[in-house]
This record gives structure tokens, C-alpha cells and sequence, in this order.
């Protein structure tokens, strides 16, 4: 890396191509920070970095080194790394009685452990320096929505374990925070928004009267990223049009 970009702030994200991760890598990358954008499909990945000028990684989050080997990359790329988002995660709608072992197994893997795993990772390289690490847990976690017990047992222990890793690194400098969002529209609930009945029902149930776009949630992860955030930390920040605190009468 030349010397003239050691100024430039140096952000992983995981779960690159996402809606909500590509996103940000686009925005981020727009702002001129370099990016190591990391996720499991390598042509997806490839477009991505043709389109952003990102730095693609190609990882399996269900191996336990693989998010390890994607923020060690990054350190050996630019020598620095000033904040890791991770957007890995999938949506499970089923009420406990018909959820299977597997079903219980994988929503645990692609949230709570990938969550964990980014934590421990992060954190090894950021001792000496500081940084911020964001998290995404879910609306889900705050708020009682029928047939979500899987997924939002697993946002809320993100929840957890960013207000835990928030105390325990403070006094490294580093941020632990995590947004928690209402329904996005990605292609991951695509099942919901392209069905007009669910999609009317999900409409009533946010008060601005509107689900969300990925770029609500990517600006919001931006932000906490960024060191002028520089005393937040511990925070759940809610990008949920009003879902979790919010009623209005009907």
C-alpha cells in the first residue's frame, strides 16, 4: 500500500453481498476508505469489486477460521483496520413446535456464532489501535412477533454480546455497537415483500408507514463505523421505521 493511502480508513465487511452489505461496501467505497469485502459467493463477490473497486475474500462462515482469515487478510492488505461490520445472518419464520434441529442449528450458525466469531476476530487486531465493530441483531429482539422465536433468540444474543464485548474492550478504544432492523427489503425476505398479503400485514405493523431499504440500514452502520463516532459504544440502535417502540392507532 502506497503511503499516501495510510490515511484512508480501512473497513471489513462480511456478508459483502448481501442487500445490506453491498450497499455499504458501494457506499464506503464511494468515500474513499478501502474495503475488504468478504461472502460466500465468488461471483457475486466479483461483480462487487468490478463495480466498487472493493478487495473481494471468498469465505465459508460456517468454518470457524474463515472470518479470522478474512480480518487477518485485511491487516496484511492495508496494514490497519479501522472497523468490522458484519451483515451475515438469514430469517427463519417458524413457530418452535414445527422448528427442526437443523432449522434451529443453521439460524444459530449464520447469526449468534458469526457474530461471536467476528467479535474474537476484530478484536485481536484492534487492541493496539481501536476501532468499531457493528453488529446486526433484529427488531425481532426487542419486540414479541409471532413465529419468530428461532431468529429472534439469536438477534437478542447479539444484543448481548455486543454489550458484553462493549464493556470488556472499552478500555482498548474499541466500539462494539449493533443496529436492529425492522423488515428490510432484500433479497433475503424476498418471500415476504413480493406476498401482498404479508407485505400489507408488515406495512400495518411500522408506523412511518413503510418497510425498509438496505440503504436505511447501511448509512446507520456507516455511521457507528466511522471514528468521528467516537464515543458510542454499547449502543442498539433501532432502524425499524418504529416497529419496536412505536404504535399507533389504527
Amino acid at each position: 500500500m502506497q503511503n499516501n493511502d495510510l490515511d484512508k480508513p480501512v473497513y471489513v465487511v462480511l456478508g459483502a453481498t448481501g442487500g445490506v452489505g453491498s450497499v455499504l461496501c458501494q457506499s464506503l467505497a464511494e468515500k474513499g476508505a478501502h474495503v475488504l469485502a468478504a461472502a460466500r459467493n465468488q461471483e457475486k463477490l466479483e461483480l462487487l469489486a468490478n463495480k466498487t473497486g472493493i478487495s473481494p475474500f471468498l469465505i465459508d462462515a460456517t468454518n470457524p477460521n474463515s472470518i479470522d482469515a478474512a480480518i487477518k487478510s485485511a491487516l496484511e492488505l492495508y496494514q490497519k483496520i479501522d472497523g468490522v461490520a458484519n451483515c451475515i445472518g438469514s430469517i427463519l419464520l417458524k413457530p418452535a413446535h414445527i422448528t427442526s434441529d437443523n432449522d434451529w442449528a443453521t439460524t444459530l450458525e449464520n447469526n449468534l456464532t458469526t457474530a461471536f466469531q467476528t467479535v474474537r476476530s476484530a478484536t485481536r487486531v484492534m487492541m493496539k489501535t481501536g476501532g468499531s465493530i457493528v453488529l446486526v441483531s433484529s427488531a425481532a429482539a426487542q419486540i414479541g412477533l409471532a413465529n419468530h422465536e428461532a431468529i429472534a433468540a439469536t438477534k437478542a444474543g447479539i444484543i448481548g454480546l455486543a454489550l458484553s464485548a462493549a464493556a470488556s474492550y472499552a478500555s482498548k478504544n474499541i466500539r462494539v455497537n449493533c443496529v436492529a432492523p425492522g423488515l428490510i427489503r432484500t433479497p433475503l425476505t424476498e418471500r415476504i415483500t413480493n406476498n401482498e398479503v404479508a407485505l400489507k400485514s408488515s406495512l400495518s405493523m411500522h408506523a412511518l408507514g413503510r418497510i425498509g431499504e438496505a440503504s436505511d440500514v447501511a448509512s446507520a452502520i456507516e455511521w457507528l463505523l466511522d471514528k468521528k463516532q467516537n464515543w458510542i459504544t454499547g449502543q442498539v440502535i433501532a432502524i425499524d421505521g418504529g416497529l419496536s417502540r412505536v404504535k399507533t392507532r389504527n
